[in-house]
């Protein structure tokens, strides 16, 4: 029993961490060109229009929700005056609200992958093998959180007092395996689950999750050049200032488009 928890909650969490870095440094250096989503939004767009939004910002309040609760110790929450019973709701609530968005979205991205011809014939045996590995432990949580906080009394299960201290413990190296011994099956599979999802993640199209385009909304834009000789150009605007009145489309040549363009780049 001593080696079984040893390896549950020490052992393994370290290799599914070590998986997590070491495979996505290699993906950054050698597979660049592959880290992407493989988007399908020309096959079908109407379920994506609705999935895709409550899958991504479900799984992503999840996200908070889980830092929020497992690395912020309780102590530090009790300080600022949330006692168990407003933070049990409050976490409860949320994380109900938060995971039935992102259980949703799941469910119509899967079922929009199988039903639609292009989007399914683009469909992997990864990406199957994701998509499992993806559900697990957004379902166990599900039920771990129904079981034991819905239905668990006014309090339910304070995990702030078994799994929150165990896995800050793993992140500084000092595991302590006894406050897992007595944590409810259903968390203890939902923390596996998560774990084995990190151990997968940098070798599926999960890895976008690194490359979120934050900078998009500050990017330049994008000039395009006809490569047809006389093809009318619209005479370049100075950055960002916006246009007033009309904009002239009068055709120019080459040779004077790329004088105009030398003169902004020497202003």
């Amino acid at each position: 029993m001593i080696a079984l928890q040893t390896f549950l909650w020490v052992i393994l969490p370290y290799i599914c961490l070590t998986m997590l870095i070491v495979g996505t440094v290699w993906r950054w250096r050698v597979d660049k060109f592959g880290w992407t989503t493989r988007s399908s939004e020309l096959h079908e767009n109407r379920m994506l229009r609705i999935g895709s939004p409550l899958f991504h910002f479900g799984i992503l309040a999840v996200g908070v929700g889980h830092v929020m609760g497992l690395l912020i110790p309780k102590s530090w929450t009790e300080a600022v005056g949330l006692g168990q019973t407003i933070y049990h709701l409050i976490a409860t609530v949320g994380g109900m609200l938060a995971g039935t968005a992102a259980t949703i979205g799941l469910i119509l991205l899967i079922y929009r992958r199988r039903t639609v011809g292009g989007v399914f014939q683009a469909t992997t045996r990864n990406d199957k093998f994701m998509y499992v590995l993806l559900a697990l432990p957004i379902v166990l949580g599900m039920i771990a959180v129904i079981l034991h906080q819905v239905l668990g009394g006014e309090h339910g299960y304070d995990y702030r007092e078994t799994i929150s201290p165990w896995l800050r413990g793993l992140l500084t190296f000092r595991p302590d395996t006894s406050l897992m011994a007595g944590v409810p099956i259903w968390f203890q599979l939902h923390v596996i689950a998560a774990f084995l999802l990190f151990a997968v993640w940098p070798y599926t199209r999960l890895i976008h999750f690194f490359s979120a385009p934050v900078a998009y909304p500050t990017r330049p834009y994008i000039v395009y050049r006809s490569r047809e000789e006389g093809a009318p150009v619209r005479r370049p605007n100075r950055g960002w200032e916006p246009l007033v009145g009309p904009v002239s489309l009068e055709p120019i040549t080459r040779e004077e488009f790329g004088m105009t363009q030398d003169a902004e780049a020497n202003k």
